[in-house]
């Protein structure tokens, strides 16, 4: 009686320790991938934008995989570990606004690329190592199980070996390192003292990143401000701008939230019209100390021509002139013509589905940027004149191979290249908004430096006759405009020959000192 007692007695403790171990386990469960998700969410809310935080979240799945497996020890971790950790990054996402972090937009195409670069990409950098790790834990938990054939034990890892393949393999993508290639010679050789960098620098509280390319750090510096708001023209500055370089220090800057810069995009709120320009005017004081020279030149494409001229406005006694290329003067102007012309263009050709959609979206401004921006852009081929962009910017183009937005470019590593199509949707979204109220036209009537205008005739009406009235209304020192009729709005990249000569030929003998 009393061995039955004594055996009765071990069972219920033996009873109380497994629950408390199950208790243990559950909370192991539970609480690693909800509160690696909740860590991660609030210091990654736009998701991994660093080559270190794209480690350091393959590093957190893999752990919390392994723990949140071995303490299930069943299959059903495979769903329950990430679903956990996704739904607690997403919680910290709530008050973060952005399409690449906003609910999924499948009725436009920026909503399927915003959902593949943002949740997307997480995902596979995230998720895919948890689940390895997951697969890991339940193969150690089976080596103490029923002894099975080696063929069916191979068979059975075959899964897991690829998935550490794949995870291995996407870790040593992402250390391989973005470069810019060096500035070579006749011969093919770097050439000596030449500048080819890719450089971080602090610019309003922000790293932000520099591409600097020069035959000589003594030439004249020219500071490129690239289009969008939100595209990085690193890759396409370097092959398209490269015959500059032998007569000015060509400095292509990735703007806060753009590119190599995206990770600076957050806070967004604190990415405004006035801070941008305050931006353009202290990096150009730093090119100026750095290389030892009183101005610089001032080139801006698209929105980069809005950034500039407003930089140009408030500082002039920092630029020795304006060089405005696809000039823009009203955005708010630009988008009620361009609503205008796709509607006639859509009733024009029978497309009642383009007229009932424009005329859902309702006349600009859009309050639902950037969807309506993109299907207008969608329509840009089939409202420009027609035209042959000129036989060398096409070989060059080509011969690059820089792919879609000039992700291909050695520019961007891994992430990066990522960040170039992230920002491109994200930023614009924060600052195109901050855009509507400009109008050159009545703000900017004079400008104190030289300005020169990079003209296509092919460039869209609603762009080129704001441009046009513009120029003729604008006073300045000095004032030129070049048409081409072979470009479009990228004037400075299809004619980069043509804009060559025109800058050693007029603009450096008009405008620099002792040229």
């Amino acid at each position: 009686m009393i061995t039955e007692r004594g055996n009765s007695l071990q069972e219920r403790e033996m009873a109380t320790i497994l629950g408390a171990s199950g208790l243990y386990r559950a909370l192991i469960a539970v609480t690693s991938p909800v509160l690696a998700g909740l860590l991660i969410g609030q210091a990654m809310p736009y998701g991994p934008t660093t080559t270190a935080q794209v480690l350091a979240v393959m590093i957190a799945g893999l752990l919390v995989g392994l723990a949140g497996g071995l303490a299930v020890g069943s299959r059903w971790a495979l769903v329950l570990v990430p679903l956990l950790h996704v739904m607690s990054v997403e919680i910290m996402r709530l008050d973060i606004a952005g399409p690449t972090v906003d609910a999924f937009r499948p009725d436009n195409p920026y909503g399927l690329l915003a959902l593949i670069v943002g949740r997307g990409f997480h995902t596979v950098v995230g998720v895919l190592p948890m689940l390895l790790g997951v697969g890991l834990a339940l193969a150690i938990s089976r080596q103490g199980g029923e002894n099975s054939s080696r063929v069916r034990s191979l068979i059975g890892h075959l899964p897991l070996a690829l998935l550490a393949f794949v995870v291995v393999a996407l870790a040593v993508l992402a250390l391989i390192p973005a470069r810019t290639p060096p500035i070579v010679g006749a011969d093919g050789e770097p050439v000596p003292g030449s500048i080819a960098s890719l450089e971080k620098v602090e610019i309003g509280g922000h790293e932000q990143a520099l591409m600097i390319r020069a035959y000589s750090p003594d030439l004249p510096v020219l500071l490129y401000l690239s289009g969008g708001p939100g595209q990085s023209d690193l890759a396409y500055s370097r092959v398209l701008l490269a015959d500059l370089t032998d007569d000015f220090v060509v400095v292509a800057w990735d703007q806060r939230g753009t590119g190599k810069s995206y990770s600076a995009l957050h806070p967004a709120e604190t990415l405004t019209l006035a801070q941008a320009v305050a931006d353009t005017i202290e990096l150009t004081n730093y090119l100026r100390e750095r290389f030892d020279e009183e101005k610089i030149y001032l080139l801006g494409e698209s929105w980069g021509s809005t950034l500039g001229v407003l930089a140009v406005q408030q500082r002039p006694d920092l630029y020795h002139a304006w060089i405005g290329s696809g000039q823009m003067v009203s955005q708010r102007e630009t988008d009620r013509r361009l609503y205008a012309d796709v509607l006639a263009l859509a009733k024009e050709t029978g497309d009642t589905d383009l007229v009932e959609q424009m005329r859902a979206y309702g006349e600009p401004p859009y309050a639902d940027i950037p969807y309506p921006n993109a299907t207008v852009m969608s329509q840009y081929e089939r409202l420009a004149p027609p035209y042959t962009p000129p036989q060398a910017y096409i070989e060059r183009g080509m011969a690059a191979n820089l792919g879609p937005y000039g992700i291909m470019g050695s520019e961007y590593n891994l992430v990066e290249k990522t960040n170039v199509l992230r920002g491109l949707i994200d930023m614009f979204t924060v600052m195109y908004p901050q855009l509507q109220g400009i109008d050159f036209r009545q703000d900017v009537a004079r400008l104190e430096v030289p300005v020169y205008i990079l003209d296509g005739s092919a460039e869209l009406s609603a762009r080129r006759e704001l441009a046009l009235e513009w120029f003729e209304g604008l006073e300045a020192p000095s004032k030129r405009i070049f048409t081409f009729e072979a470009g479009g709005h990228s004037v400075v990249f299809e004619q980069f020959e043509a804009f060559d000569r025109i800058a050693n030929e007029m603009i450096l003998p008009e405008t620099y000192p002792g040229y």
